[in-house]
């Protein structure tokens, strides 16, 4: 299997999590990245629930912020990377100073790191993300900062990807190859 970046998009509950550990299955040695963090019992349930999901023996990585930094020095070991997802990680890189006026730069930096780090490495990777773009604008301004910054990251993903995939009740529909894709 050829080294390849994968980006799946997808609204909330579009099965996003799903079909992506459903290609990782295909992958050889999986490194599967958390970047989520319990705020709240419901949230917990939530983590624990995708934790009971996972095969017992795909690696894990619990980071929410410096991912690029936390996942380096274990990509010797694997043959797949699934990051779930982009979507809390940019949440959790703006949340950590809202009111920084650099903290779009800081965010598309750091993404631009993590690609750079996808294509030093060996393994192919499978980056799953929330498409915030088809709904309303966000009526705050921190909401619109997220909106913005989590379109432009996974704008920069798509640009670096070999294939994105949008999913929508369930269906992957392949963006960059065309067509609904095989399950």
């Amino acid at each position: 299997m050829s080294k390849r970046l994968t980006l799946v998009l997808g609204g909330v509950r579009a099965g996003k999590s799903r079909y992506a550990q459903e290609l990782a299955r295909e992958g050889g040695q999986v490194l599967y990245v958390a970047t989520a963090e319990a705020g709240d019992e419901e949230m917990a349930a939530r983590i624990q629930a995708h934790r009971e999901e996972r095969p017992s023996d795909w690696a894990t990585l619990e980071e929410p912020i410096d991912v690029a930094g936390a996942l380096e020095p274990l990509l010797a070991d694997s043959d797949t990377v699934l990051i779930d997802c982009l979507t809390l990680w940019v949440s959790n890189l703006l949340l950590q100073d809202p009111d920084d006026g650099e903290v779009q730069a800081h965010i598309r930096s750091q993404a631009s790191q993590l690609i750079d780090l996808y294509e030093r490495s060996k393994a192919s990777w499978i980056v799953v993300s929330n498409e915030v773009g088809l709904g309303v604008i966000p009526a705050t301004r921190l909401g619109r900062d997220y909106a913005d910054a989590l379109g432009r990251v996974n704008q920069q993903f798509a640009a670096a990807a070999d294939e994105v995939i949008v999913m929508f009740a369930g269906l992957p529909v392949a963006l960059t190859g065309g067509g609904v894709t095989g399950r």
